[in-house]
């Protein structure tokens, strides 16, 4: 019998030349065999997985064939622009600028926004920040509740805990975002007959932390199967500007700086890779513990975590459902069957 290999995260490293041909080969594929499409459109943020898949995209069919789009809103943070033009212009593609401001004000996004976050904070409005964190995960064997982080115009923080109501709201408000960029995307998609290039990591996509029908909706998503640790190994070898490399993850959405750990994961992506690589290779919570500096029962909170957070956002992956069988068309089968 085999022993088995202990946990350590070098069970994370990838063979990033074999991993790329096999991406782009993958793409190079699904593009003109399966989608009929002439290339491919990728959304920048700045952030490291839009500029690996931009990379990836370039690589797999050359940088005439692939557009970059910037999409920023008065709320993004100031190097938003600046490093998604960076990235665009170091691998070569042509980049639009398409400022969503005016739409998201058109749909009163914005003003929404507003209003939920008074739910909790009566006295916020205009010169306000904020942001909406969870605690950490390790730290409490309890429920993990939101709460809001607000920020005056004259420099005093306040954080409220938000009842279900404003989460809600909030969370349905920034949605836009992510829609209307998406909404963007497939213009340019269909203006050049192009397909939409998706850019969640593995832990991203089996957390879902991505917005149905905005981020989450593409025709390709090269990276889904990576873990974010992956997804650098990748961008160091594939050339991503170090500006962009060096940058910690944020979620861009709201108006005060926010890593993802603190918005969505609860951990530092690293920590969280190796605890959803240890429960997908079936190691235990003590096993995966000293790895990540924690107890096991801190690990034990993680793994639950990662298995209330598959199935509270299984909804997102789903596709719409149907009342009664239709035939398959073109021999593709539904997701989930």
């Amino acid at each position: 019998m085999q022993e088995r290999v202990k946990f350590s995260k070098n069970l994370l490293e990838v063979d990033c030349a074999a991993e790329v041909d096999k991406i782009c080969g993958r793409m190079r594929h699904l593009l003109g065999n399966v989608c009929h499409r002439r290339g491919f459109v990728v959304g920048v943020s700045g952030g490291i997985d839009s500029s690996v898949s931009l990379a990836l995209s370039v690589k797999a069919i050359g940088a005439e064939k692939v557009v970059a789009l910037q999409m920023p809103e008065r709320n993004s943070a100031a190097e938003t622009l600046g490093l998604s033009a960076e990235v665009a212009d170091c691998f070569g593609v042509n980049k639009f600028h398409e400022d969503i401001t005016a739409i998201l004000e058109a749909v009163r996004y914005y003003q929404r926004y507003d209003e939920a976050v008074k739910l909790v904070i009566p006295e916020y409005g205009v010169g306000w920040k904020s942001k909406i964190v969870l605690p950490n995960v390790t730290e409490s064997a309890g429920y993990n509740i939101y709460s809001v982080i607000a920020q005056s115009p004259a420099g005093d923080t306040i954080k409220k805990r938000l009842t279900h109501e404003a989460y809600l709201a909030i969370v349905a408000a920034t949605n836009f975002k992510q829609r209307i960029r998406k909404m963007v995307e497939y213009y340019y998609a269909d203006k050049y007959n192009f397909a939409v290039i998706g850019t969640p990591n593995r832990l991203e996509y089996d957390q879902g932390f991505f917005v149905k029908l905005g981020d989450g909706a593409a025709d390709v998503k090269p990276i889904a199967h990576l873990y974010k640790s992956q997804v650098y190994q990748l961008a160091a070898f594939l050339g991503v500007p170090q500006s962009i490399c060096s940058r910690p993850p944020t979620t861009d959405t709201y108006s005060l700086t926010q890593g993802q750990d603190e918005f969505y994961f609860s951990l530092p992506y690293a920590a969280m890779d190796l605890c959803l690589l240890g429960k997908n290779l079936g190691y235990t919570p003590a096993e995966i513990a000293p790895e990540l500096g924690i107890t096991p029962a801190q690990a034990e909170r993680v793994f639950n975590d990662i298995e209330t957070k598959r199935t509270t956002t299984r909804y997102l992956h789903l596709p719409a459902l149907l009342i009664d069988e239709i035939p398959e068309i073109c021999g593709l089968r539904p997701f989930g069957r």
